[in-house]
């Protein structure tokens, strides 16, 4: 099976009733992806899918405490979107840092997720500062949110040594009205799926 559209994707969201406020968060980081994506020369539609796609699960996984990256790769292996759903795994904490001499989807997806606080672009610092308040309630969680934040901050590195743009740069290369675009889309998309 192809990649998903856009379309298909907010139908995906649509089907899994995701609250608007992860699908802004999804938007957002789909932004943020879709900009490493180009400059880097990766696959944009796939970048784009796994980006709106990586949250898919997290509202029922809240409920559950599943590991929604686990499970949101599985529900979207299980509509025949593999290579989606194999990035979707990775956009908490990747397999392997810096597996190839070269940044790929996986990376760019992890990292656009990691710039994405609700959804605001906010530095790695603001972003990687909350995943601590928020996640961290014991002091092992503490240390491996530590773990993940240091290689966080060298896949920054990794990427933006081969970006013509520093970091603090990436909301200002967004394209003007892109969330509202999308989000429009997104509304549609639940639209058309009440009739």
């Amino acid at each position: 099976m192809g990649l998903p559209s856009i379309e298909a994707c907010f139908g995906i969201l649509r089907d899994a009733r995701m609250p608007e406020h992860i699908v802004a968060h999804s938007i957002q980081v789909c932004r943020v992806a879709e900009i490493l994506a180009g400059e880097l020369r990766l696959d944009l539609g796939l970048v784009r899918a796994a980006a709106l796609l990586h949250d898919v699960t997290k509202p029922e996984s809240l409920e559950t405490k599943e590991d929604h990256a686990v499970t949101g790769a599985r529900l979207l292996a299980g509509m025949g979107h593999e290579d989606v759903a194999e990035i979707v795994r990775q956009h908490v904490r990747l397999d392997v840092y810096f597996a190839s001499e070269e940044p790929d989807e996986s990376e760019a997806v992890n990292y656009a997720d990691k710039r994405v606080l609700h959804d605001r672009i906010v530095s790695l610092e603001e972003r990687m500062t909350y995943i601590v308040e928020r996640y961290a309630v014991t002091e092992e969680h503490r240390r491996r949110i530590r773990f993940f934040w240091d290689r966080t901050v060298e896949l920054e590195g990794r990427l933006f040594a081969r970006l013509p743009f520093a970091p603090g740069d990436v909301e200002g290369r967004l394209q003007a009205g892109g969330f509202e675009t999308y989000l429009s889309a997104y509304r549609a998309a639940c639209a058309a799926g009440q009739k």
